[in-house]
């Protein structure tokens, strides 16, 4: 019996090693399969079903009398408030359950929180341009990671979607914590103070320097000469804007004044054309050998019987040609000129060709 004992196969035991190693290999394709986030094909896709519309209820119509009051008031959300985003821990993996990976770090208290946001701050992260999309931080939301790197916030969930995984973009740190901060838009701020004070400063300095050019001449020679002009030429822009300039009202203001000059002279004329004396011709031929004229006005040609003239009597016929007759106005001529300027004149009284007034005639 014993031998027959002996001799019958005994079934040999599990090696746990075995298992061990198959478990953990098991265990480190999924780590490495959950950080790909590779899809798995066998499993079903869910299919969302549309919700029923909810039945409206029956509105009352109500009548606003005034003494009811608003209870429900809105706080104002707190500007400026930093809040963490992903508030509940990752799942662990088996390899991080069984120890072969290091599980995630846990949810950072306020104070790891400042210190991250302090080595930011010391590295002037939030200065520069956002480190995916390369523009300022301005107003928009920004975030810190646990990594101590700021981001956009829609550039972080943009580039999350396009790798398919949570990394830092900068330092490839996995399983992150985002914290949503505001250092981008006080830096902003302060920027667009900075660049409105230096403006209203420059208009201020630009203004004070204007009126001090106004005012006060230069000391170069030449700069104060222009100086001067400009002022001189304010001042007759100044008189010339002061005065109507209207071409048409001016220039009908200067016809009526003539008429009005012209009625004048006809009545002076016509009472004062009486017959002159010997002695009042003597006075007027005095007045025109004062004046001392040579020759004709209307021909230009000289006065050879001018008053003046001393030579002996001419001919007949050459008196007749250069007769010189003298106006009352004591203005000399000759008599065939100022006869054929008589016949050609539109005017119908006669009047001296240089001084445009009436006359008696005189033959000298």
């Amino acid at each position: 019996m014993n031998s027959k004992h002996r001799n019958k196969s005994v079934p040999a035991e599990p090696n746990k090693t075995t298992e061990n190693t198959a478990l953990a290999a098991v265990a480190f394709q999924d780590h490495i399969a959950s950080g790909l986030s590779l899809v798995d094909p066998l499993r079903k896709k869910q299919i969302h079903f549309a919700t029923p519309k909810k039945k409206l209820n029956a509105v009352k119509s109500t009548i606003n009398t005034g003494k009811r009051k608003n209870v429900k008031v809105k706080k104002e959300e707190a500007k400026d408030e930093e809040y963490v985003i992903d508030y509940e821990p990752t799942m662990l993996t088996l390899a991080q359950r069984m120890g072969l990976v290091a599980a995630p770090e846990q949810p950072l208290t306020e104070n790891e929180w400042k210190e991250a946001k302090e080595k930011s701050n010391c590295r002037e992260d939030s200065t520069q341009p956002c480190v995916i999309c390369k523009e300022d931080f301005g107003f928009q939301e920004q975030v810190l990671l646990s990594c101590t790197h700021v981001f956009h916030r829609t550039c972080l969930q943009a580039f999350e979607r396009f790798t398919g995984k949570k990394s830092c973009p900068m330092c490839r740190k996995v399983h992150y914590q985002t914290r949503v901060i505001h250092e981008g838009s006080k830096v902003h701020r302060i920027r667009c103070v900075v660049r409105i004070q230096a403006h209203w400063r420059g208009y201020i300095v630009r203004s004070w320097y204007k009126n001090l050019r106004k005012t006060v001449p230069p000391n170069d020679p030449k700069l104060r000469k222009k100086f001067y002009e400009e002022k001189l030429e304010l001042i007759t822009d100044r008189l010339v804007g002061s005065y109507d300039t209207s071409v048409d009202d001016f220039l009908s203001e200067i016809d009526r004044s003539m008429e009005a000059s012209r009625r004048i002279f006809e009545h002076l004329d016509a009472s004062g054309l009486r017959s002159i004396t010997d002695e009042e011709w003597q006075v007027i031929q005095v007045k025109a050998l004062k004046r001392a004229d040579t020759d004709c006005p209307i021909c230009i040609m000289p006065l050879e019987g001018s008053p003046d003239d001393s030579s002996p009597r001419p001919s007949p016929d050459r008196l007749a040609k250069r007769q010189t007759v003298l106006l009352s106005c004591t203005h000399v001529f000759h008599n065939v000129c100022l006869s054929a300027f008589e016949e050609l004149s539109f005017i119908e009284r006669n009047v001296c060709p240089v001084c445009r007034s009436g006359y008696h005639k005189h033959v000298l």
